[in-house]
């Protein structure tokens, strides 16, 4: 364990430290070591939880942390197993992983890119994390794989959506179980057309970010190919409070639906906002005024109350989804924190269990080997149906929901429908088609 004086002054530098174990540095000319945080002889390995504890994507990482620490308990056979009684294929034998006891260290990257990759720079080179996996934010998920591939370190994304991701900045050393922003758009637009016909005017309010950019663009290029026009697309400060300067010149534009391209709070407040200035009320050209957020889930459906109604969406995941996986999970979560699990929380759970299973297939935590078990790699009973870690780009493949919020929710966590499941096929797409390389297998590690 860390001695009383460096445990404090870590204490300061990132105002978290929990479950920290011996750290093992990879030195360049040790015989012992052939990569970076080797754990060698000791009984206990460290991955590094970084996660948005603070910021417009706070609610999503308080809820990662909850399933990550329920992820390590049911690794270290702690707790009912959760998902470890429907994983298929699985290798993981309830005592760690390869019989060492998995601890963490976290820190708060605030949903900013340049404190995301502090932080998980400080828990690789110093914290001794064997894997760091976390953040709620593309931005933040860009900067921490590309540092990963830099350091030799996976990193498990969690919540990042955008298409750049797996897409024109992905890295051999970064994962993702995550959809993206193009998979939301096939998805979505079908539906929308259905809906809402063919002859649309969208005006699109957009994260100014890579997420909201391919998010953007992803629902452009769907509903114009239903025959939709944009009126304009504006792009917003990520962070933002106040949305009435952007929403108010929707009002005049000409357009009969808004899309709403922001997530977390901002989605939340751009929402509620939105609804407030009466558009849910409004006629536009002979048609009822719609309002979209392309991704969304139950826990912002809270936050936004009873601004998500009737309101559609994608989401990755559902808690009331009847899979024996889902039901497992679900039911696991709620015992330990009173309420069910996010989309965020389900991916932060599943990401650390694929890790820890391609380690135990592997027989080393030596990362070049881990990489080659979860590349191609194909699994089942995790909440999603038969999933797929496609070998090219390390984008998980797998069906997608199209999710719309209950005019007449049961109770607070009941709150929308899954209105739609799409299948893996109608969103699926070559791997090339956003550029980008994963780079080398073997990375230089001093």
């Amino acid at each position: 364990m860390l001695n009383s004086t460096r445990r404090k002054a870590l204490k300061s530098i990132t105002g978290f430290v929990a479950g920290v174990g011996a750290p093992a540095f990879y030195m360049k000319n040790s015989t012992a070591s052939t990569f970076r945080n080797d754990p060698g002889n000791s009984k206990t390995v460290t991955i590094g939880l970084t996660l948005p504890l603070t910021g417009a994507y706070a609610d999503e990482g308080k809820d990662e942390l909850r399933a990550y620490e329920l992820a390590i308990k049911h690794i270290n056979g702690e707790g009912d197993g959760g998902m470890l009684k429907t994983m298929k294929p699985l290798v993981l034998k309830g005592n760690g992983i390869l019989g060492k006891k998995v601890e963490y260290v976290q820190g708060d990257t605030q949903t900013k890119t340049d404190v995301a990759r502090g932080v998980a720079k400080r828990m690789m080179e110093k914290d001794g994390a064997i894997m760091c996996t976390g953040g709620s934010s593309s931005g933040e998920a860009i900067a921490m794989q590309s540092l990963a591939q830099e350091m030799g370190v996976i990193f498990m994304n969690c919540l990042t959506h955008s298409n750049d991701t797996t897409g024109k900045d992905k890295r051999r050393y970064g994962f993702r179980h995550f959809f993206n922003a193009y998979m939301s758009g096939k998805a979505l637009g079908p539906v929308l057309g259905k809906e809402y016909g063919k002859e649309r005017i969208a005006y699109h309010l957009t994260a100014d970010y890579t997420w909201g950019w391919t998010q953007q663009e992803s629902m452009k290029n769907a509903t114009e190919a239903l025959g939709w026009k944009t009126a304009n697309a504006v792009k917003t400060p990520l962070g933002s409070a106040d949305f009435s300067q952007y929403i108010t010149p929707v009002l005049n534009s000409g357009a009969d639906v808004l899309i709403l391209n922001h997530y977390g709070k901002d989605m939340i407040n751009s929402l509620t906002q939105a609804v407030q200035f009466g558009l849910r009320d409004k006629m536009s050209n002979g048609k009822r005024f719609e309002i979209v957020v392309p991704l969304f889930s139950e826990l912002m459906a809270q936050g936004a109350g009873t601004a998500i109604k009737g309101i559609f969406g994608t989401s990755n995941w559902d808690w009331d989804l009847k899979d024996e996986g889902s039901k497992n999970f679900t039911k696991s979560f709620v015992a330990a924190y009173k309420e069910p699990p996010s989309q965020a929380a389900h991916t932060a759970y599943v990401q650390t269990l694929l890790y820890a299973n391609a380690c135990e297939m592997a027989g080393t935590f030596n990362p070049e080997e881990v990489i080659k078990k979860l590349e191609g790699f194909k699994f089942d009973g995790m909440g999603n149906g038969p999933t797929e870690y496609r070998a090219e780009d390390h984008q998980c493949f797998k069906d997608v929901l199209v999710v719309r919020g209950k005019e007449k929710p049961a109770g607070k966590w009941d709150l929308m429908d899954v209105h739609q499941i799409v299948p893996r096929a109608q969103v699926e797409y070559k791997a090339d088609i956003f550029g980008g390389e994963l780079g080398p297998y073997k990375v230089a590690v001093v």
